[in-house]
């Protein structure tokens, strides 16, 4: 039986207009043999929880540049906790101040990558993470 493959959401939640470092990591996510999919632009967190159990994903993964990760963060770990989606690895990524990430982890965020980490960092978190 083939190896399953680690399905992964990357979503942009709130009103964030621009995707483009979202866009790198899904394609690198793939090209490391990762199932993606990109639920694009505007996402609320209530979206995205939906998507991600329509999906089965084993990892989510955010992108927020817009500073509104303080209230998105807690509000879809709620949520996916609410869908008995206990399991699934969130990650997030984007302009996060050093001074909030503890908050974030202690919501169940399982790791927060800042601008400049590589993808092949984000490829190797997700391995560990879910094999």
């Amino acid at each position: 039986m083939p190896e399953k493959k680690i399905r992964v959401l990357i979503a942009k939640p709130g009103l964030d207009g621009h995707d483009r470092g979202a866009k790198i990591i899904a394609r690198a996510l793939r090209d490391a043999g990762m199932e993606v999919v990109y639920t694009g632009l505007r996402q609320t967190p209530e979206m995205i929880a939906s998507a991600a159990v329509q999906e089965d994903v084993d990892v989510i993964g955010l992108s927020i540049l817009s500073g509104a990760h303080n209230t998105i963060c807690p509000q879809l770990m709620k949520l996916l906790h609410e869908k008995g989606m206990n399991d699934v690895t969130v990650l997030v990524g984007g302009i996060i101040p050093e001074a909030d990430i503890p908050a974030l982890k202690q919501s169940g965020i399982a790791e927060i990558f800042l601008p400049g980490t590589s993808t092949q960092d984000i490829v190797d978190f997700i391995h560990k993470r879910v094999a």
